[in-house]
């Protein structure tokens, strides 16, 4: 199946592959003075010479640990936690009663919660738990019916998250299909139909309704189960509901428009002989409509705009004046080139004419024995100084009395 990606000198479309996330501690709270906080008290029992505690002075830590330990223990408990705020573009003010939830990406059964928290009144929110693990996490905010993702990869800060809500309408508002493009790839006995729908919201407002949906498409008699799959503003793809209307030939894709730039892609097939008739109709109310064949598909119809041939794909682009068409497409798409057999003398020719691909390993690589060599050495250099380092104990006190 293939998708259409906006890069285009017409400033249409072109065709793009679609791919489809112990023991004893040597501290208590009973040690510690009162007044401290916690990470003071740790410390400070930790440096005690009782209950295993490192001992002050000879024979305790030398001074830079000593140092290492307390910023690594008195930051820890900054990254305990998630903190942000919540801010309400439609009127600009911090949003209270927002359900923010951490998930878990990085998982076999897909996004799992971690923990979740409600902004308060100046629309601040904190999550006391971290997602573990190497993966990204997911912070998915909920507010008026609409769900708002906010990746965290690592290394990105955890605290001070900007969160931005919008209020929901059940109307369009600014919201408006800017361009509309229809990929038919006819193979055997049927026609593969890619639909991508580019949503604008130029409103402050996020369109949603749950009940009928926002995007409506027509689908074709015959044809099998539609897919859905929709793309947020900054988002990735995702899965989105496809829901029926009350025309049977008419479906809804029930997925919220936010401000922004939106994208909604819709695949089915449809039974197709070559050169018969294929209705449609575009019940969306675009304002730009294109058809489009790829390289080795002819397509005719009444209507139709020829736009010409996109430069890097060679597919073929037809603008759409109406609200329906009837087309009829012949030829197949246009399959890759075979590779050369290894025994064939036009496979060896246009080997030896094209540049030939050398495997370079890295640097590094080429280095690993020298390198190994330099890091032991280095290690063995620390324990020669921090054994010379360590105080000796101090001689024995002789039996004999002092000399005459």
């Amino acid at each position: 199946m293939r998708s259409l990606t906006d890069c285009s000198p017409f400033g249409l479309p072109t065709i793009a592959t679609t791919a489809a996330v112990v023991g004893r501690t040597p501290w208590s709270a009973a040690d510690a003075p009162v007044g401290l906080p916690p990470a003071g008290k740790m410390l400070r029992a930790l440096f005690r010479p009782r209950d295993g505690g490192f001992p002050r002075g000879p024979g305790g830590p030398p001074h830079h640990l000593r140092g290492g330990l307390l910023c690594f223990l008195a930051c820890a408990p900054l990254f305990a936690q998630i903190t942000g705020t919540v801010t309400n573009q439609t009127t600009g003010k911090p949003q209270a009663g927002a359900t923010v939830a951490l998930y878990k990406v990085a998982t076999r059964t897909g996004p799992e919660l971690v923990d979740q928290a409600k902004s308060d009144a100046q629309g601040n929110f904190s999550i006391n738990q971290t997602a573990q693990g190497p993966g990204p996490a997911l912070i998915r905010t909920a507010f008026d019916g609409v769900t708002y993702n906010h990746m965290l990869t690592p290394g990105t800060p955890t605290t001070g998250i900007a969160i931005e809500v919008f209020n929901a309408s059940t109307q369009p508002g600014g919201a408006k299909v800017e361009k509309h493009m229809i990929l038919f790839e006819p193979s055997a006995g049927q026609i593969a139909v890619s639909e991508t729908f580019l949503f604008k919201n130029e409103g402050k407002t996020a369109w949603n309704n749950p009940d009928v949906g926002t995007l409506r498409f027509f689908l074709p008699s015959g044809a099998g189960k539609p897919d859905a799959r929709a793309t947020a503003p900054g988002g990735m793809a995702l899965g989105a509901p496809v829901i029926k209307t009350a025309k049977p030939d008419v479906f809804a894709v029930d997925f919220a428009i936010k401000p922004g730039d939106t994208r909604i892609d819709v695949a089915y097939t449809v039974p197709y002989t070559a050169g018969a008739d294929l209705a449609g109709k575009v019940v969306s109310q675009d304002e730009n409509t294109y058809l489009i064949v790829p390289n080795g598909v002819t397509l005719k119809g009444d209507g139709l705009n020829d736009l010409g041939a996109e430069p890097r794909s060679q597919a073929h682009i037809f603008g759409l004046a109406g609200a329906a068409y009837k087309v009829q497409l012949t030829g197949a798409v246009a399959a890759a080139p075979a590779a050369a057999a290894p025994g064939d003398q036009g496979g060896e020719a246009a080997d030896e004419s094209g540049p030939r691909i050398e495997q370079i390993m890295p640097r590094v690589n080429t280095k690993t024995v020298s390198i190994l060599i330099v890091a032991l050495g280095i290690l063995a250099l620390g324990f020669a100084l921090l054994y010379r380092a360590s105080p000796t104990p101090p001689p024995a006190a002789s039996r004999r009395g002092p000399r005459a």
